[in-house]
């Protein structure tokens, strides 16, 4: 009796299925995809924080706030969850296991970032839905224009969780990218817009993936423009990050 192996296609949308429930089922996971991001919204809205820059670009706090918390969604999904999840998995030897299955080692990578966009979505309506709550009022063109840019963000994060993930210790990669989520949340030009951070950081901060992504976001939703600068630094993080991910990764911790 022949028998056929199941499309390729197949084997990755299970395995970014599975990843996609493992990663909404844990209690950990979800604190930092969905309930960190709403706490960060909920702050920024009723507080004065961003009071100064939202005066001086005419708009709410809820218009200056959600872009940058839904930057910090696709850092939270795409870097440190990813991060995290893969530099267990490489320590206790599932890596190697998995990609020596028919799945392979490129339908194993496909399924992770097929999580990551399923996981994503999943936090844009969450977002969105308590931002309107909080007196948000929906722009449906600036949401879809938005798209590829979470996209294109989700990208270069995976690649950078990846590239950690993969060259060193489980533990390292914890505390190394639990470290920059509270650096680059709080001073990586993410929530609060690089230009209301002080000296050099004005400038810095834009240069990093985690500014160029609130600030392309924040042309999106608050002007309605498309900030090419801010993608350009983007599409480099993401070349740039897959590229060495991709010669320096290691599949097992051995």
């Amino acid at each position: 009796m022949a028998t056929h192996a199941t499309p390729a296609s197949r084997r990755i949308i299970a395995q970014g299925t599975y990843e996609t429930v493992s990663m909404l089922k844990n209690a950990e996971q979800l604190m930092l995809l969905l309930a960190f991001p709403v706490m960060a919204l909920c702050t920024l809205r009723f507080t004065g924080i961003l009071d100064t820059w939202a005066s001086a670009h005419s708009i709410s706090r809820i218009d200056a706030t959600l872009p940058g918390v839904l930057a910090l969604s696709v850092m939270s999904t795409a870097f440190s969850g990813q991060g995290i999840a893969t530099g267990f998995d490489r320590r206790y030897g599932v890596l190697r296991f998995l990609s020596t299955t028919p799945l392979g080692r490129g339908g194993l990578i496909a399924g992770k970032l097929l999580a990551v966009v399923l996981v994503l979505m999943v936090q844009v309506v969450v977002i969105c839905s308590v931002a309107f709550i909080l007196g948000w009022q929906p722009d449906v063109a600036a949401v879809l224009a938005s798209l590829p840019t979470l996209l294109l963000g989700a990208t270069a994060f995976t690649s950078l969780g990846l590239l950690i993930a993969g060259t060193v210790r489980a533990e390292a990669t914890l505390a190394i990218v639990n470290m920059a989520w509270v650096i680059l949340a709080g001073a990586g030009g993410i929530l609060i817009p690089g230009s209301y951070l002080p000296g050099p950081l004005s400038w810095f901060t834009q240069l990093l993936p985690s500014g160029a992504l609130g600030e392309a976001l924040r042309a999106q939703f608050i002007a309605g423009n498309f900030s090419p600068t801010s993608h350009l630094i983007l599409l480099l993080w993401a070349l740039v990050a897959a590229a060495l991910a991709s010669k320096y990764f290691k599949w097992s911790a051995s």
